[in-house]
């Protein structure tokens, strides 16, 4: 079994899996409603094969051991994540193609931060930390089987610790 610790997440580590979706500074951004509101403009950018983009929440409870053990990944549309409690989270993921998990990486996402993942990217299901947490998801709904989830050899293994 592999030991890592979490990378911060930010937009230059994460552009091979995906986009991070945070109103940051170097985001294009520009006041709008007479100047009461801030728009953080096109953060991410949804996309889907032969179905339709639709929004979910979804509840996770932290694991009781931080232990990776499955990936998965959308092969027919990207799949945002946005926390909406405020919470850090963990975002595990490798590249599209085969899944090779010595190329898995981890990263801690603040609570201000959510993911697109591109579709085709290997990700782990959503990582709570802590406290249930709620997530707004952003994905495909269509025809077809658009989930490919592969459970690791136990040698392939990733323990997450913190700090």
């Amino acid at each position: 079994m592999r030991t890592v610790r979490p990378r911060p997440l930010t937009p230059e580590a994460f552009a091979t899996y995906g986009e991070v979706i945070s109103a940051r500074d170097d985001a294009h951004h520009y006041p709008i409603n007479y100047g009461a509101t801030t728009r953080y403009h096109a953060l991410g950018h949804a996309t889907v094969n032969d179905g339709q983009v639709i929004l979910s929440i979804f509840r996770s409870t932290p694991l009781p051991r931080l232990v990776l053990k499955i990936m998965e990944r959308h092969p027919d549309g990207s799949q945002a994540f946005m926390p909406l409690n405020g919470r850090p989270y963990l975002v595990a993921v490798a590249p599209a193609g085969e899944l090779a998990p010595a190329k898995i990486e981890v990263f801690l996402a603040d609570g201000s931060q959510g993911v697109n993942y591109a579709a085709g990217t290997w990700h782990h299901y959503s990582l709570a930390l802590n406290e249930v947490s709620d997530f707004l998801v952003v994905d495909r709904l269509g025809p077809g089987a658009n989930l490919d989830e592969i459970e690791l050899a136990e040698a392939d293994w990733i323990e997450v610790v913190l700090g």
